[in-house]
């Protein structure tokens, strides 16, 4: 096992790596940027670097900086976390060269399902289905031509990175030029690499992803599947595990989908496998994140394995000593990531100082966060402040507790998404569990 690992994140996943790391008896190190000098991360881990200016490309993604960071502290392992650095294969590689373990898959598996075209040929080549699209565009006119071919409306989206970025909806050929320059740009500002494929738009879609953790020993387990349909913008805003919708067939089918996948690839981690499902219950690959995801502690709780922990194990060498036989799923679990955003103007992005911060409490209420008192949030990053997650034995049970422990969550000083998470979980379509990824457009 690794006596000290570097954290190469920030935010709410550096101090749950951090946490884990403690329980584990490993030593940690942050770096952070100017910004993020007085973050929780930096006092919480046993040691601090800062590793560069505020920018995410003069800090958080500044490999040479954080490489330097490791060997100065004497580190043996990185954890990327999620988002940043952490589905770069090329950071994966200098990790390697550098003789630091990088705790996630190998880089060439990360190559191979961080490339989306290279992943979706992937798949196909296994039997399952895919959702109908292009290869690589090379420009505006191939965009162009592929669309007419798919029929609109058509999604354009990054080959390279994941959460939502460089993705738009395009409706008609009118707007597709100004959709394709705006989800290029965004597609190298946020990964580094502007190209694009687009791919047929599933009109009415729910968004499934199975979690897989693999070790270094063929062994693959399924710990079921999250409902990530409530989105805006494609990014994920509220999740529950299991879904409402999925029929026991569909989910099983979706299950050996899944295990197939990372089975003859050789997958080794955590990953996700992402599935759309359509009206009709026919599902599609949409991508494998090879990375811790955001919205893991909803399967921890339903399963009560800590995937945190798993992933470091699996880095250091060691062999699961569990199996699909011995996974139970209990209850259900929902979280809401609370941004620190205004639904009032267009869910800008704000920041400003915390005044008065109260965590929830009580029997399966967890509230991941990096908040203090008195902390004052950079506008330099993510929005996402923290994640409020409960766990019950039904998902009536769990509505019910997930409201109230919103009503009790105060966050003082800065304008929060908050009430959007009362609503929505008030809506009827909610809570009888119709709804897609369309959902909150319509809500709002």
């Amino acid at each position: 096992m690794f006596s000290k690992i570097l954290i190469a994140n920030r935010g709410e996943i550096a101090v749950r790596i951090i946490r884990a790391c403690k329980e584990m008896g490993i030593t940690t190190v942050a770096v952070f940027s100017e910004a993020d000098r007085e973050s929780l991360h930096v006092s919480f881990a046993d040691e601090s670097l800062c590793i560069g200016a505020a920018s995410v490309s003069d800090s958080y993604l500044n490999s040479s900086a954080i490489i330097t960071a490791a060997h100065l502290t004497d580190c043996e392992a990185i954890h990327p976390g999620y988002g940043l650095l952490s589905e770069n294969p090329h950071f994966a590689e200098l990790c390697e060269e550098n003789n630091l373990t990088f705790i996630g898959p190998p880089p060439e598996i990360i190559k191979l399902m961080g490339d989306k075209q290279t992943a979706r040929d992937t798949v196909k080549n296994l039997g399952i289905p895919i959702v109908p699209g292009s290869n690589v565009l090379t420009d505006y006119k191939d965009a162009k031509a592929e669309a007419k071919k798919a029929g609109y409306p058509i999604l354009l989206k990054a080959c390279s990175g994941g959460g939502g970025k460089g993705i738009r909806r395009v409706n008609s050929e009118e707007e597709l030029k100004d959709a394709f320059t705006i989800a290029s740009e965004e597609a190298k500002k946020s990964f580094g690499d502007a190209s694009l494929y687009l791919e047929k738009y599933i009109v009415d879609a729910r968004h499934i992803e199975i979690q897989l953790m693999c070790d270094n020993y063929d062994t693959v387990i399924n710990l079921g599947e999250r409902d990530c349909s409530i989105q805006r913008r494609n990014q994920k805003i509220l999740e529950e595990s299991p879904s409402p919708m999925l029929s026991d067939a569909v989910r099983e089918k979706m299950y050996r989908a899944a295990v197939t996948i990372a089975e003859k690839i050789g997958y080794r981690s955590l990953g996700t496998v992402e599935f759309v499902v359509d009206r009709d219950d026919n599902f599609y690959f949409i991508e494998m994140n090879t990375r811790l995801q955001v919205e893991h502690p909803i399967t921890e709780m339903t399963t009560g394995v800590d995937l945190v922990k798993w992933q470091i194990r699996i880095a250091a060498g060691i062999a699961l000593d569990f199996t699909n036989d011995d996974v139970t799923f209990l209850g259900h679990a929902i979280e809401c990531r609370i941004n620190a955003e205004d639904p009032d103007n267009n869910f800008l992005p704000t920041s400003g100082k915390v005044n008065i911060l109260h965590i929830p409490g009580g029997p399966m209420v967890r509230f991941d966060t990096a908040l203090y008192q008195e902390y004052s949030i950079p506008p330099f990053y993510d929005s996402l402040l923290g994640k409020l997650i409960v766990h019950a034995k039904s998902r009536s049970d769990a509505i019910r507790k997930m409201r109230a422990a919103l009503c009790e969550l105060i966050v003082e000083g800065v304008v929060t998404n908050r009430d959007t998470h009362l609503e929505i979980l008030s809506n009827p379509s909610f809570v009888d569990g119709k709804y897609n990824t369309t959902f909150l457009s319509n809500m709002l």
